[in-house]
């Protein structure tokens, strides 16, 4: 999802992660289910204080202390408002996904360049520059020509992309690995999506890369799954 102002947000059943690209690497907040429902109200057009009336009603009828849930709610709202996370943010879909474990995979001459010159781009954003410039680098590169990859031509862009990583210094993670195979497909005429998201049992973030309904590159030990989508950088239908 993408909000007007740099914030994203990622819903759950467990409740709501919000991502504040603005400044920085980019800063997550988890709303538990409470906190998610106030957040989803005033995004969608209530008032702080009409949103917290609706809910201080809702658990008083379930038999919880009217006042105390006033207090909490009023203070979290407030919280909210002065961080400037309170945006409505169009929703997007999330399609079954399949997720595809990184294995190895022959990488060509092209593919290996491609893979360099894709993680040199990633490290150079994310390292030197807030992140909402590397999210805007990611969208110019949906504009170059080129199709959509296959889940097998995305696993070959991102095992030239690892090759690549353990030939710079320092840890490349799973951001800079995911948006170096975005540019990577992009330089060789192949589109992905690249995408950041959140969990909530237990509380985490994730950068990944799609290709179809497949997820590409995840170690089998690494990541425990469903992670919910706050960002997709993708060339627009």
């Amino acid at each position: 999802m993408r909000g007007r102002t740099g914030v994203y947000a990622a819903p759950s059943p467990d409740g709501i992660a919000v991502m504040d690209v603005r400044t920085g690497r980019g800063q997550w907040r988890f709303l538990d289910p409470v906190g998610a429902r106030l957040w989803q109200k005033i995004t969608d057009g209530a008032t702080p204080a009409a949103a917290v009336n609706d809910l201080t009603a809702y658990w008083q009828s379930k038999g919880a202390d009217p006042d105390q849930v006033r207090t909490d709610l009023t203070a979290l709202a407030d919280d909210l408002e002065r961080a400037d996370l309170l945006h409505r943010a169009p929703g997007a879909a999330q399609p079954g996904a399949e997720v595809r474990f990184a294995i190895p995979a022959p990488v060509g001459a092209a593919q290996r360049l491609a893979g360099h010159a894709g993680l040199l781009l990633a490290l150079l954003l994310l390292r030197l520059l807030p992140i909402r410039f590397a999210i805007a680098g990611a969208r110019a590169a949906t504009r170059l020509p080129g199709r959509a990859a296959t889940p097998e031509e995305a696993q070959t862009t991102f095992a030239a992309v690892r090759r690549a990583a353990r030939l710079w210094p320092g840890r490349a993670a799973c951001l800079e690995e995911s948006l170096a195979t975005h540019f990577a497909a992009a330089l060789t005429g192949r589109r992905v999506r690249w995408v950041i998201g959140a969990r909530f049992i237990p509380h985490g973030a994730h950068a990944w890369i799609e290709a179809g309904t497949a997820i590409i590159g995840q170690e089998e030990t690494d990541r425990v799954w469903p992670y919910t989508p706050a960002l997709k950088v993708e060339r627009p239908n």
